[in-house]
């Protein structure tokens, strides 16, 4: 692979820019492809647990356009896979280029510019169920999620291609 290559071919076979991703790039089926095989927590839970799984159960949780907003809350993953958050924050420059690419996706679902209060508070929500429903015990605690409550219910296993219909339908239902 040459070194100035910055982009990838996606599920749909379209060619994505890492380095100038656009609107007219990003693609329903690309992310309802993507995210559902993607494992959250770099792997490290229970059970195989999506990125697109999690989207989806969180997005149920909120309603309307919020629901939306939630439900490709992480698409960028969908170009750049998932990364665990300690690292990510290690890496300025891969931040810029997943902001870039949010910014993209945002514009195309015509999304507010950045993300939303309830979504952003969800997103906790769902990070706290998924420490208590998912992820091996460990006694120390997670500071950005004191106070948090995580729902009452646990997350029921779905597999990948379930995952990819209903978010598809959904977003197919919006953007349509």
């Amino acid at each position: 692979i040459g070194a100035n290559m910055s982009w990838i071919i996606t599920a749909t076979g379209m060619k994505f820019d890492l380095a100038d991703p656009q609107p007219d790039m990003i693609s329903v089926e690309d992310i309802c492809a993507a995210l559902p095989k993607i494992c959250r927590f770099t792997g490290h839970v229970n059970r195989f647990y999506s990125v697109g799984e999690h989207s989806w159960i969180g997005s149920q949780e909120l309603s309307g356009e919020l629901g939306i907003e939630f439900l490709l809350h992480d698409a960028t993953e969908a170009y750049v896979g998932d990364m665990n958050s300690p690292l990510k924050q290690m890496l300025p420059e891969y931040r810029r280029i997943e902001q870039r690419i949010d910014a993209a996706i945002r514009e195309r679902f015509n999304l507010p510019s950045s993300m939303s209060p309830a979504v952003k508070a969800m997103d906790l929500v769902m990070l706290s169920t998924e420490k208590r429903d998912l992820m091996p015990y460990h006694p120390e605690p997670w500071a950005c999620l004191v106070g948090v409550e995580p729902l009452d219910s646990r997350p029921t296993p779905m597999e990948p291609r379930v995952v990819s219909v209903r978010m598809a339908k959904t977003l197919n239902c919006f953007v349509n």
